[in-house]
């Protein structure tokens, strides 16, 4: 059991094959929404993967803020449908956030989430900034979530 960050260019074949399953499986197949899952910002992030028995069960993809918003972003947050409900999914997106405001030393994080998300991207502190869109069929909104300056925003529990 093990959380692993990557760089594209440190990533295996293997891995990257590993990653880009467990993101179509997820986003194109289970969620229904045919949609270009390759956007050309993978080359550019750093990929968190939480490994157990050899297999990738939890994933988020930390784009640099140069690349998309200005201010780094967190995305394609997954976690396989076997290792849902055991806490996997948090922890994910705490290590994402943690890893963005200490390695890149950033004062702001933005996502895209799937409105159905939106209370458990709150209960990291994340704030709405958009209204709802349609994105590839699947209602979304932006937010975004701001380093305090106590540290590190920790999940409300």
């Amino acid at each position: 059991m093990a959380w692993e960050l990557y760089e594209f260019k440190n990533l295996t074949v293997l891995e990257l094959y590993e990653m880009l399953k467990l993101r179509v499986d997820t986003f194109v197949v289970e969620q229904h929404c045919p949609y270009p899952e390759l956007d050309d910002l993978d080359q550019q992030s750093i990929h968190l993967a939480y490994r157990e028995n050899g297999e990738i069960l939890a994933y988020a993809r930390l784009v640099p803020g140069e690349i998309k918003y200005g201010v780094p972003s967190i995305g394609r947050v997954i976690v396989s449908q076997d290792a849902r409900g055991r806490g996997l999914a948090r922890e994910l997106v705490q290590r994402s956030i943690d890893f963005i405001f200490t390695e890149w030393r950033s004062a702001e994080i933005r996502l895209q989430g799937q409105l159905y998300l939106k209370g458990f991207y709150q209960s990291f502190g994340f704030d709405p900034i958009s209204d709802v869109y349609d994105e590839d069929g699947i209602p979304h909104l932006d937010m975004k979530l701001k380093k305090t300056d106590a540290g590190t925003v920790k999940s409300k529990e």
